[in-house]
């Protein structure tokens, strides 16, 4: 049995704190989440490391290696989005399933340790692109293909959320 397609508009979490993972948007910023994605490299390593990595919880849930594979390509998504914030007047980013995603690069299978490599790369990149903005690029604006709209500080937002929430979701 799949996994059911996580279909919910996540962006309420930019308004009012997530009761799930206890995330508060409100408290970060672009050099603050920065921060945050540093402290969770190793919490995410950690997880990676563990002998039931790649065992799902149940038949609905990804697993922990999954999660990880998962933050590890979110990492590098919202650098992108970022950069294209910061390098093109009202950014438009273009749609990500997520849930195919994992399917087409077999999140379930693969190497923890070549995961573990791979987010501590792309985590160091995205906190040092997000802890590079400056003050005045803070409005810049960006729009999801579902007409979600960001300014680079609601980006940061919405990806420390993801990022939190994952890491609570395998208790890492």
């Amino acid at each position: 049995m799949g996994i059911t397609p996580d279909t919910k508009d996540w962006t309420w979490v930019l308004n009012e704190p997530c009761d799930e993972c206890g995330f508060v948007a409100q408290d970060l910023t672009p050099q603050s989440l920065a921060a945050t994605v540093r402290d969770m490299i190793p919490r995410w390593e950690a997880v990676l490391q563990r002998p039931t990595v790649a065992v799902r919880p149940n038949e609905s849930t990804w697993s922990p290696l999954e999660y990880a594979a998962h933050v590890r390509d979110v990492f590098e998504l919202f650098e992108q989005r970022l950069s294209l914030m910061l390098n093109d007047d009202d950014a438009h980013f273009a749609n990500w399933d997520q849930d195919a995603t994992a399917i087409e690069k077999d999140y379930a299978h693969e190497d923890p340790a070549r995961v573990a490599n791979q987010l501590r790369a792309t985590g160091s990149s995205a906190a040092d692109a997000f802890e590079a903005v400056r003050p005045d690029q803070f409005e810049r604006t960006g729009l999801r293909s579902n007409g979600s709209a960001f300014t680079v500080v609601t980006l940061a937002r919405y990806f420390g959320h993801d990022v939190v929430h994952h890491l609570k979701d395998v208790d890492g």
